[in-house]
């Protein structure tokens, strides 16, 4: 009986029916795994691109997240303040506008109140210690519930916040009077009102300008981010006193967090917490000195103040815009006195 089908096209079904055969009878044909789908952070803050800070601790930081998820999270980092504004960072978080962000408490007056206690005179000398201290005081419960609509990544701490003038030599607070002091948070800003001298609230993006237009006659800051923003080109003139340290964070939109799948959450929690706190203050330590010779090797005139709480000169004003903030503090009704005690006990533990 001839086939009713022309040559070709019985050959073309017979390989068709082979390769189907082959395809069910094989069983070590090996499956090929579908590429997770790349989930990109947003990571944002006010650092300098060349600061320390984003090319020691954020951008060896963002790398490690994306080796240890094997690619699956990718951070892109917004440096400069190009994604938000210094003083919203935190809020974009908590909105989602970003996915991470760091931000100074002090950028955002009123908003960590029990947070900013650690800033006070006298509970770190050192970028280490403050990051130990806020990180203590958050994993302990004491200040967390201020970060509630966000997942904190760690808290970390710039080294003490010394003055640095434009045309005058500050030795006591009574020369600081009638003069106009950039005030980095209420705490710092407290103090320096407690001098007779007038705070002023500006960014560290619009010090350089601020300062070299006579805006503001100097400014109270870190010696690290005297070279980072380029201040000691504007200033000659430096007190060494450690007049408040600023604390600062990295949170990450809750959101984002939880829209992981469980092996990427470990990834971001390893990389978390208390060793990243001490980490970032070891990179300030190092540069505050180094800043701090470069001022010197400049030539400009650099006056110490080591112990302020235990200078007569210095004790009084201090103490007064400490007390004053924290009695604003408790005016709220919340704990001051309960926090600074809890903080004066991390201090001692963190002590470096």
């Amino acid at each position: 009986m001839k086939s009713l089908l022309p040559l070709p096209i019985i050959a073309i079904i017979a390989l068709s029916l082979i390769a189907c055969s082959n395809v069910d009878n094989d069983d070590t044909t090996e499956s090929v795994a579908t590429p997770q789908e790349e989930t990109v952070l947003r990571f944002s803050h006010f650092w300098p691109a060349t600061s320390s800070i984003n090319q020691e601790v954020f951008e060896p930081w963002a790398k490690k997240i994306e080796e240890e998820s094997n690619g699956q999270l990718k951070v892109e980092l917004y440096p400069s303040a190009t994604l938000s504004k210094p003083d919203v960072t935190y809020e974009s978080a908590v909105k989602g506008t970003v996915d991470i962000g760091s931000q100074a408490h002090g950028y955002t007056s009123g908003r960590f109140p029990l947070t900013q206690i650690a800033e006070l005179p006298g509970l770190s000398s050192s970028a280490t210690q403050m990051g130990c201290i806020l990180q203590t005081l958050y994993e302990d419960g004491t200040i967390a519930n201020e970060y509630d609509d966000t997942h904190v990544l760690f808290m970390y701490g710039a080294g003490p916040g010394t003055l640095h003038t434009t045309n005058k030599l500050i030795k006591t607070p009574a020369d600081m009077r009638g003069m106009r002091i950039r005030r980095p948070s209420a705490v710092a800003g407290d103090i320096i009102e407690s001098m007779g001298a007038s705070p002023v609230g500006l960014p560290a993006n619009d010090m350089y300008t601020s300062l070299q237009r006579g805006v503001v006659d100097g400014l109270s800051f870190p010696w690290e981010a005297v070279t980072t923003f380029k201040i000691d080109e504007v200033t000659k003139y430096h007190t060494n006193i450690p007049f408040y340290s600023s604390g600062l964070m990295v949170a990450m939109n809750q959101d984002s967090y939880d829209a992981l799948p469980d092996d990427l959450k470990k990834v971001i929690d390893d990389n978390s917490g208390m060793a990243l706190a001490k980490k970032v203050g070891e990179v300030f330590d190092r540069h505050d000195l180094l800043a701090l010779q470069s001022a010197r090797d400049q030539g400009h005139e650099v006056f110490d103040i080591p112990d302020p709480l235990n200078d007569p000169a210095w004790k009084g004003p201090l103490e007064k815009g400490m007390q004053k903030y924290l009695k604003d503090v408790g005016d709220l009704g919340l704990d001051a006195e309960g926090v600074y005690e809890k903080a004066k006990a991390a201090s001692l533990t963190c002590e470096v």
